[in-house]
């Protein structure tokens, strides 16, 4: 049977924090979540995730920064970004990720990129 997979969600609003987290841990996945890029980029660094969830409006140190700061860590693990703000997609530091999901109450497209990028990155 394969490791479960540990997903860091790493979004400044609570209740969307604590939604992803329930849902994926649903899912059976080891989730951890961060409020804030800076913790993120702690959580990231001690847990070494196999995906992350990213938040792109967020006070302090914002989603593109944080983007930035995980892609000069690894190249390997999938980053997902997860914003209420379609127009980000076209932003050329958003290229850095591996997607692009647009918040809704619907956590199917979300999940179903999940499953996409954990697989890919097994088969490699």
């Amino acid at each position: 049977m394969p490791a479960t997979a540990k997903i860091l969600v790493i979004e400044d609003e609570e209740a969307m924090r604590a939604l992803l987290t329930a849902e994926l841990a649903d899912e059976g996945y080891d989730v951890a979540a961060a409020e804030s890029g800076e913790e993120g980029i702690a959580s990231f660094d001690a847990r070494r995730p196999d995906l992350v969830i990213l938040d792109i409006k967020m006070p302090g140190l914002g989603g593109m920064k944080t983007l930035e700061l995980l892609r000069e860590r690894t190249l390997d693990v999938p980053i997902l970004l997860f914003t209420a703000y379609p127009e980000y997609k076209q932003d050329f530091n958003a290229w850095a990720s591996d997607d692009y999901v647009v918040k809704s109450s619907d956590m199917a497209p979300l999940k179903e990129k999940i499953r996409f990028h954990l697989n890919a990155r097994r088969t490699r």
